[in-house]
């Protein structure tokens, strides 16, 4: 059964007028649009809620509620609006490379793959450290984002994919994630949504994040450190109160948790 999608509330909250064209332009203007509004956090992991991936309540949570989710979370929400705007589009599971020194890390991260005009491409609205623009998927393809990061494409003999990023000019190149080609299932991406959100000692189960693409930089806090960065300006604080954390998760992020939530993240 098909559950219908309200695309003018997601279009409301992600601040597009009109509907865009389900052409390469239509995909790069709805993937900023979320990202720019909606916010990445794991705060349901941090409050013992756990992270659902019914649509239903991903859509209240993310657009009708004004939250923000991490990437199972804004990529099946941003697939279903793919979907609602006339693009071919399905998902595609990642292995999240940056942050680690595993060989292998496992699948923790989804992105979506669209096809336009018979050429496929790879479009992201979920990872949280960094904006990727929605690239072509051909060896050696490659992409600016509006802070200056760029990243690219290549083909991998083990891992199908590699997805590459460079922070600023002549800085070194790191791996971001690789993936495959594979067809996902809803189960797949459960299975890999619940590892994520409870296993022990991860960066989702041990610190609390949150972040948001700024139009040409970034702002996070993880735990009780801040930090923006918007073109040459760059702000880094410790967070000292809940008061202040709460008022900074509204202010900057959009995010309104009570005071009981706030105290309920442990971090004061």
């Amino acid at each position: 059964m098909t559950i219908p999608f309200d695309l003018d509330a997601y279009l409301a909250r992600i601040a597009t007028k009109a509907p865009p064209a389900a052409d390469a332009d239509g995909l790069a203007a709805i993937q900023r649009g979320q990202r720019l509004t909606i916010p990445f956090e794991n705060l349901d992991v941090t409050l013992g809620r756990g992270i659902s991936l019914d649509p239903a309540h991903v859509f209240d949570k993310l657009v009708h509620r004004r939250r923000g989710g991490y990437c199972f979370e804004q990529n099946s929400l941003f697939l279903r609006a793919l979907h609602a705007l006339g693009f071919e589009a399905r998902p595609l599971l990642a292995r999240v490379r940056l942050l680690t020194t595993e060989e292998t890390p496992p699948r923790t991260h989804t992105l979506n793959l669209v096809r336009i005009d018979g050429r496929d491409w790879i479009a992201d609205a979920g990872f949280g450290g960094s904006y990727t623009p929605p690239m072509p998927l051909a060896d050696g393809s490659a992409a600016t984002a509006p802070d200056g990061a760029t990243f690219r494409l290549s083909r991998d003999e083990r891992h199908g994919w590699m997805l590459e990023r460079q922070g600023e000019p002549g800085a070194d190149w790191h791996p971001q994630y690789s993936f495959t080609l594979d067809e996902v299932a809803p189960s797949d991406l459960e299975m890999a949504n619940h590892w994520t959100a409870t296993r022990p000692d991860t960066r989702f189960t041990t610190l609390t994040i949150v972040s948001l693409c700024l139009p040409t930089g970034f702002a996070a806090l993880t735990d009780r450190h801040y930090s923006r960065r918007a073109g040459e300006q760059a702000v880094e604080a410790d967070i000292e109160s809940a008061k202040a954390y709460r008022l900074r998760l509204n202010f900057v992020f959009g995010i309104a948790l009570d005071e009981v939530e706030v105290n309920g993240l442990g971090l004061y």
